[in-house]
C-alpha cells in the first residue's frame, strides 16, 4: 500500500506534464507554422520478487515471474512536423512551405536559427525579417521604390521598380531540412536550433534534395487539432482523477490497518 501511494503519485505527476502539453498546443492553435507536441512516456524499473525462469523444483521453472512496477516518467515530448493548413493572406511578402524544409533565420550573435513561419516583413532598411526583426539568412533587400516583389516557388526573389518593366532578382530565400526534426530544439519565437539528434542541416532551394516549394501570399498555420487536443484533455483528466482515486483508496486501506 505504501508503494501504491508513490506510484500514483507518478501517474498524477505524469498525467499533469501531459496536460501541460495539451494546454501548450492549444495556446498556440492561431500560430504560424507551430507544431504540436505530445508527452512521450515509459514505466520505471521493476522490483523482482519471483525472477522468471528461477528453478521451482530440480526439473522444473517457474514459467512466470513476480514484478512489482514502481510507476511511470515522462521521458520526452514529440513533436509532429506535419504540414499544417495554407491560408492565404493578401501580403505579398507572405510565404509557406509546401512540404518538407525550414527557412533560415541570422541570429543577433551570427548563428542560424530555422522556422516554418514565412510571415515575413521588410525593415527601415529593406531587409526580408521575421516578425520580431530577424533577418533571413541570406540577406534579401527589397528596393525601397519596389512596386512589386515576387517569390518564386524555388525561393527566388525579384522586384519591380519604376522606370523598368523586367523584374529584377534581388536575392534567394534559401531552405534547409533535416534527417530528424523532431530532434531540433524549441527556441521560441516560432524558431528552433540545430542539435546532434537532428542531425546537421541540408541547405539548398526549394523543389531540389527533398525539399518543399515556396507558395507566395500563403502562411502556414498550426497543425493542432482541436477536437484531437480536447479529446486528449478529457482522457488526461481522468487517468488523474483515477491516479487520485488510488491515493484515497490506499489511505483508507492503511487507516484500517490502524484501528486494528
Amino acid at each position: 500500500m505504501i508503494n501504491s501511494l508513490w506510484i500514483a503519485k507518478t501517474g498524477m505527476e505524469a498525467q499533469q506534464m501531459q496536460l501541460d502539453v495539451v494546454s501548450n498546443n492549444l495556446a498556440n492553435v492561431s500560430t504560424n507554422g507551430f507544431k504540436r507536441a505530445t508527452a512521450v512516456f515509459e514505466d520505471l524499473m521493476y522490483q523482482n520478487l519471483r525472477q522468471v525462469g528461477a528453478n521451482s523444483t530440480e526439473q522444473s521453472t517457474l514459467p512466470t515471474g513476480l514484478q512489482v512496477g514502481l510507476g511511470v516518467r515522462t521521458v520526452a515530448t514529440s513533436r509532429s512536423f506535419a504540414q499544417g493548413s495554407l491560408q492565404q493572406t493578401s501580403n505579398k511578402l507572405d510565404v509557406a512551405i509546401q512540404g518538407d524544409g525550414f527557412f533560415q533565420v541570422t541570429m543577433p550573435d551570427g548563428t542560424t536559427s530555422y522556422t516554418r513561419d514565412g510571415a515575413f516583413q521588410v525593415n527601415s532598411a529593406g531587409a526580408l525579417v521575421t516578425a520580431t526583426g530577424l533577418p533571413i539568412a541570406n540577406g534579401v533587400t527589397v528596393p525601397p521604390n519596389a512596386t512589386s516583389v515576387t517569390i518564386a516557388g524555388n525561393g527566388t526573389v525579384s522586384a519591380t521598380v519604376p522606370g523598368n518593366v523586367t523584374p529584377q532578382n534581388i536575392g534567394t530565400i534559401g531552405m534547409a531540412r533535416f534527417i530528424n526534426p523532431a530532434g531540433l530544439t524549441p527556441l521560441g519565437q516560432n524558431l528552433f536550433a540545430e542539435s546532434a539528434a537532428s542531425g546537421q542541416a541540408t541547405t539548398g532551394t526549394g523543389g531540389t534534395d527533398g525539399m518543399g516549394t515556396m507558395m507566395q501570399g500563403f502562411v502556414e498555420t498550426s497543425n493542432v487539432n482541436v477536437v484531437q487536443e480536447l479529446v486528449t484533455m478529457i482522457q488526461t483528466q481522468r487517468a488523474y482523477e483515477m491516479n487520485s482515486k488510488a491515493i484515497q483508496t490506499s489511505d483508507q486501506m492503511l487507516q484500517k490497518l490502524s484501528q486494528i
